[in-house]
């Protein structure tokens, strides 16, 4: 991966490179990386969506300890996302919704999955 290190300057890392807490973290880099390899939104882009996102939740509140780093970097990608008309906010918040009701049906330790039930109301 060919990523700039001083766009990844806030993230959480060690000496391996970015440290994740949560698999749900790991996915949301990933995705990010893979649309920036696609193409479809330029570093500058990201940079500044992710500093946005950050300073939003600073002005509400958020003491910047690095432990809500990646709720920022997915409103970002979520930003990004419906800005470049890659998806809607109603389509995001209808799989945020399926994913819920599939976690809540799911017993603990055992993989999530959707279903088409899952997007019903």
């Amino acid at each position: 991966m060919n990523v700039p290190t001083h766009l990844l300057s806030g993230q959480p890392k060690d000496d391996d490179g970015p440290v994740f807490r949560e698999p749900w973290e790991a996915q949301a880099f990933a995705m990010t990386i893979s649309l920036h390899e696609r193409g479809l939104f330029t570093w500058s882009e990201w940079a500044h969506a992710l500093s946005q996102q950050i300073a939003i939740a600073q002005a509400q509140g958020d003491p910047d300890l690095g432990d809500t780093y990646y709720q920022h970097w997915l409103a970002a990608l979520e930003s990004l996302v419906t800005t470049k008309q890659l998806s809607s906010e109603v389509e995001l918040k209808q799989y945020q919704q399926a994913w819920d009701q599939a976690a809540d049906r799911t017993p603990h330790g055992r993989p999530i999955e959707l279903q088409e039930l899952d997007f019903k109301s």
